[in-house]
């Protein structure tokens, strides 16, 4: 038996990690001979409805085990308390493996926790760099993958990435990091969940849309909502092109707060006449599928989001001054429009009719299959060791 913890605790990770535990459950009920149990630790990074339960709901991903209950403080203060609460529940739970996703403070948190009980970590999209450690993010990444065992990497990029620090590190005198190319879970999540979104999804006839006629827009990371300049450029701009053409904004809970927005914002408002941006409650999985879709372009600041635009065929503009994915502005899926205005008006203008062409960037969509494998390889290396 082959125990796995997996940390979660952003809408990012529940996505991520929906994959790999879809594939633990079809490993279980195929009777593989290779017993694997599966406990899951929310650390609450999100933790309403709208940014967590429906994620659960939609996924179908099983119930956590833990629920920590852990948000709305400071940096330090959240990855304090989750370090203590993930620590009592790996010495609980004694697993072999501790499996990390991404670069938010659950990630840093969860591989700080494990190290330090000395249990393998593995982290899922282990590589990534935006070389801007401002980012919070770009910390978290940094350290995550120094404490990892096995690093999984979803492209050639972050490999190369890692081999260029110094990886992979000696753990012991008798063993090493491993690092893997696996693709990107993201990629088996588009592909699975696209169909359920287009049965289940109506947020396109709530919202009264018209297919390649609008404009999708999400803000949420600190870089641009911390500092009032780069908000006001990113705001400036939205308005500017929903003159030309709707833009809708879910709009996240700390963008919400730094704009003085206290109400609850309802979706089912027609679109405002004065040209501003329609400004919705962030939405569930399958909707924001169904949104990505069909859109004419997005604008965002997200990492995830980037992706899936490319998953989807849109073309996309990220306003920020790097990003992880520099692989899709190399084939010209996205641009980089930093956060003023002008950069940004004028990158729509460009990018509104550009085709995007697939490209085989982030695997063949079993990214979670190889993921397992690689487990129960590494972990017979480790148990032989």
């Amino acid at each position: 038996m082959i125990k796995i913890t997996t940390i979660i605790g952003a809408r990012p990770q529940f996505i991520k990690a929906a994959t790999v535990s879809r594939a633990i459950a079809q490993q279980v009920q195929s009777g593989q001979p290779r017993p694997i149990k599966e406990t899951i630790i929310h650390t609450g990074q999100h933790f309403d409805d709208n940014m967590s339960e429906v994620f659960f709901r939609e996924l179908e991903i099983p119930k956590p085990d833990y629920n920590l209950g852990i948000g709305g403080g400071t940096y330090g203060q959240n990855t304090g308390r989750m370090i203590e609460a993930i620590e009592g529940a790996l010495i609980n739970e004694k697993p072999n493996w501790v499996v990390v996703y991404g670069d938010t403070d659950s990630t840093l948190a969860g591989a700080l926790a494990a190290a330090k009980l000395h249990i393998p970590v593995a982290h899922v999209e282990a590589g990534l760099r935006s070389y801007n450690r401002i980012m919070p993010e770009e910390v978290n990444r940094i350290l995550a993958d120094q404490l990892s065992t096995v690093l999984f990497c979803p492209t050639e990029t972050a490999v190369n990435n890692l081999k260029k620090e110094g990886f992979p590190h000696e753990l012991a005198s008798d063993s090493h990091q491993l690092i893997t190319n696996v693709g990107d879970v993201m990629y088996d999540a588009a592909l699975f969940y696209a169909a359920r979104a287009e049965e289940k999804s109506r947020i396109m006839q709530t919202l009264k849309l018209e297919p390649k006629n609008f404009v999708l827009a999400t803000i949420h990371r600190a870089e641009n909502t911390d500092d009032p300049t780069r908000l006001r450029g990113i705001m400036e701009a939205l308005n500017q092109i929903a003159k030309e053409i709707p833009v809708v904004l879910p709009m996240h809970p700390r963008t919400k707060k730094k704009l003085g927005i206290n109400d609850s914002i309802q979706g089912e408002k027609p679109f405002l006449k004065d040209g501003t941006p329609f400004i919705i409650d962030p939405v569930g999985y399958l909707d924001m599928i169904m949104l990505e879709k069909n859109a004419k372009v997005i604008i965002t600041d997200s990492g995830g989001v980037q992706k899936e635009a490319y998953f989807h065929g849109v073309p996309c503009v990220t306003v920020r001054d790097e990003t992880e994915w520099v692989e899709l502005v190399e084939v010209g899926a996205n641009v980089l429009a930093r956060a003023q205005s002008d950069n940004i008006v004028a990158a729509f203008q460009h990018m509104q009719d550009r085709p995007i062409q697939a490209r085989r960037l982030y695997g063949d969509g079993n990214s979670a299959e190889q993921i397992l494998e690689k487990l129960f390889s590494t972990n017979r290396l480790l148990q032989k060791s």
